[in-house]
């Protein structure tokens, strides 16, 4: 049973957010994962990212192309910076146990406010 049988009027608008937070999974983790590796050569890391970086792709590709169905690109872009702003704060907390700040808190809160602008439609 796949997950469009099973809600076939949520899948669309889920799937693309699933494929999403995959995505910056990946891209987190190839865009600052090699800073805990400072001694290997940035030629390594490159390519060690470029690697992660494709399957970042293989996620990201295809829920910009079934998100295109029921969003905006617009929609789309701010639901994907949304998600790479809730995975970088995950990530550095788990992976450098570095907590967001209150500061740094409040800033991603006001780039989620400018998000919900965006969902509010066109004026």
């Amino acid at each position: 049973m796949s997950p469009a049988s099973i809600a076939p009027g949520v899948w669309p608008l889920l799937a693309p957010i699933i494929l999403l937070v995959c995505s910056n999974l990946f891209m987190t983790l190839a865009w600052y994962g090699h800073l805990k590796f400072k001694s290997v050569p940035l030629v390594t890391v490159v390519l060690v990212s470029w690697g992660i970086a494709f399957v970042e792709y293989c996620f990201a590709v295809p829920a910009n192309r079934i998100g295109s169905a029921v969003y905006s690109p617009a929609e789309l872009k701010t639901i994907q910076e949304v998600i790479t702003l809730l995975v970088f704060a995950g990530f550095t907390a788990v992976y450098f146990k570095e907590p967001l700040s209150l500061t740094q808190g409040a800033g991603f809160g006001l780039i989620a406010l400018g998000a919900v602008l965006v969902f509010r439609g066109q004026a």
